[in-house]
């Protein structure tokens, strides 16, 4: 049985990706991972994006077309799919992610510690500001890895985005946000694929030197992608996109699903 990972750095432009993620671009350098550039989907929004990633609807299609739209999704997400095929499913993320799937809205102390079976993110720790400490982020994550075995982990760190809002892109608070992030898997990533998983590691939009994001420019819309593990092809002359991310996780679990999906980047 497979297994995965998906790591979302919140608001990580491909720019700052290209030269802040040391760890993660080693392992491509070693030939073991690739590293690719997606377009987000529009607009250029977080609760929107989280749920393009992870149900493959673009949001003009999905309805969740702002950040205030505070309702379940319509759409079958990876965690969906999962728990249906059997599999365990669990999330260390932003709250938006628990109401988009689990309930809504959030309600912290019902909601932020969770273990239900009979949804579809079975076993979650969900936070609600957004300086809520990445490291305490991946740490909630590696406890639930090695308390619940998931077969789809989602861990969702938000300390990018949030130094992007008060200080912009071309900031040292910026770009140190993501050299954190990098370490912080530096930590995480060798067991975890130790452990059986497939690791992808992308972000939900970029950010500007306006502190915000929602728009057409480059550094908004383009966002990395890295692929770690045994099943990637390292293609260097794939084109994934953002919408088939979902798929492609469903196709490495190997369970049944009806989402679009990147072939070219599995073996």
């Amino acid at each position: 049985m497979r297994k995965a990972i998906l790591v979302i750095l919140d608001g990580l432009s491909h720019s700052v990706a290209e030269h802040a993620m040391g760890h993660l671009h080693a392992w491509c350098a070693a030939g073991r991972g690739a590293f690719y550039r997606l377009d987000c989907e529009l607009p250029a929004l977080s609760r929107p994006l989280y749920e393009c990633i992870l149900t493959g609807v673009p949001p003009i299609d999905s309805g969740i077309v702002h950040n205030d739209v505070v309702r379940l999704s319509t759409e079958r997400s990876i965690f969906h799919y999962a728990r249906d095929a059997g599999l365990r499913t669990a999330a260390a993320a932003y709250h938006w992610v628990s109401e988009l799937y689990n309930r809504a809205p959030f309600h912290a102390a019902r909601d932020r510690h969770s273990e239900t079976p009979e949804l579809p993110i079975q076993y979650g720790h969900f936070y609600f500001e957004d300086h809520y400490p990445d490291s305490h982020l991946f740490a909630d994550a590696e406890s639930l890895r090695l308390r619940h075995d998931p077969g789809f982990l989602l861990v969702h760190p938000m300390n990018i985005d949030d130094a992007g809002h008060k200080h912009g892109l071309d900031s040292s608070q910026y770009r140190n946000a993501a050299r954190r992030a990098d370490i912080l898997l530096a930590e995480y990533l060798q067991r975890w694929l130790e452990a059986g998983y497939q690791v992808l590691v992308t972000a939900d939009h970029g950010m500007n030197n306006d502190r915000s994001h929602n728009g057409l420019l480059a550094e908004e819309r383009e966002v990395p992608l890295f692929v770690l593990g045994s099943a990637f092809s390292l293609d260097a002359a794939a084109r994934p996109k953002q919408t088939e991310l979902c798929g492609t996780l469903c196709e490495l679990l190997c369970v049944a699903h009806d989402k679009p999906l990147c072939r070219e980047l599995l073996k």
